[in-house]
């Protein structure tokens, strides 16, 4: 969708980002846990580029994830993929996901699947929102954030990112994060 905004927007716009200080990882109810969950992927290596299947110029997939380290006493872990270089004034939620397990995997568009309980995006859906950075914005960096939660979270329907970073607050035992980089040329 964002593909089809002129070039010109994208470039007078090339400043205007949300921050990586307002992805969750860092807000102040979760910024002081402990970096001990490890976050991979075999798709892509942190800090790398994400290739064209997992982009909006592509097949749109999510990419399969895999972490471990969740400490003791884990009972849920939460994914929240946020882009903070979007020209807005909160990070961009490409999605959100629980119920998972304390270590696990998840495939390649597993995100997008009945499978996997999932909040709203930024687009108010409840799957994947693949990266669709505006032409001539420049890089923009998509951070799989994971937390390790001393307890499930109590959520109903399909909630949004303030919702389920609400119902975090004084759960959070651990966390990781894995980034991925795309640019539209």
């Amino acid at each position: 969708m964002l593909e089809k905004i002129p070039r010109f927007i994208g470039d007078l716009l090339r400043y205007a980002r949300a921050g990586e200080m307002k992805i969750a990882y860092f807000l102040d109810p979760f910024d002081g846990a402990p970096e001990t969950l490890k976050v991979s992927s075999g798709d892509f290596q942190d800090g790398a580029r994400l290739l064209a299947p997992f982009t909006a110029d592509g097949e749109g997939k999510s990419p399969s994830l895999t972490w471990s380290g969740a400490p003791d006493g884990t009972a849920d872990v939460v994914l929240m993929v946020e882009d903070p270089d979007a020209p807005t004034p909160d990070p961009l939620v490409h999605a959100i996901a629980w119920n998972l397990p304390a270590n696990g995997h998840l495939a390649a568009d597993a995100i997008s699947t009945d499978d996997v309980q999932t909040g709203k995006n930024a687009y108010m859906r409840s799957d994947y929102l693949p990266p669709d950075p505006p032409t001539g914005h420049g890089p923009h960096r998509y951070v799989f954030q994971f937390f390790a939660l001393s307890e499930p979270l109590a959520l109903t329907g399909t909630p949004g990112r303030k919702a389920v970073l609400k119902a975090m607050e004084g759960k959070v035992l651990a966390k990781g994060r894995l980034t991925g980089i795309y640019e539209r040329a």
